[in-house]
């Protein structure tokens, strides 16, 4: 089974949206492997955006992950699950994202898009790694 990580950011778990998002992933015939809400602390947000350090949305991006409780998952498929993912999330913007998706369907905000998902097999390697240390 591929494996990637989603986090349900806190603006999807203020606005309860968290099983939805968690539903259309296993409507899709995702699986979850592992599941955890938490508050992300700074250090770890500043491992996690650690690419986009230094440019001018950094600080948002920590500040924002940071805020509130967060769900963080580990989802498996049967092959290319972060682009499966991905797809279902919609791009980043939500103004663009397509209808269907969760961030054409439920969001509107840039900077409150709902979701992270893994961009690569490596990501997301990485990712899970620093959120689930020894799965």
């Amino acid at each position: 089974m591929d494996r990637t990580l989603v986090i349900c950011k806190p603006d999807a778990v203020e606005r309860g949206l968290v099983g939805e998002i968690v539903a259309r992933l296993e409507r899709k015939g995702l699986r979850l492997v592992a599941a955890d809400l938490r508050t992300i602390d700074g250090a770890t947000a500043a491992r996690h955006y650690a690419e986009h350090e230094g440019k001018p949305f950094y600080e948002t991006l920590v500040t924002f992950i940071t805020r509130g409780p967060s769900l963080l998952l580990v989802v498996a498929g049967p092959e290319d699950t972060c682009k499966v993912v991905r797809t279902l999330m919609g791009v980043t913007n939500p103004r663009d994202a397509a209808p269907g998706t969760i961030r054409g369907d439920l969001a509107v905000e840039l900077t409150e898009n709902l979701v992270h998902g893994s961009d690569s097999p490596a990501s997301a390697q990485r990712e899970i790694a620093l959120f689930f240390p020894g799965l």
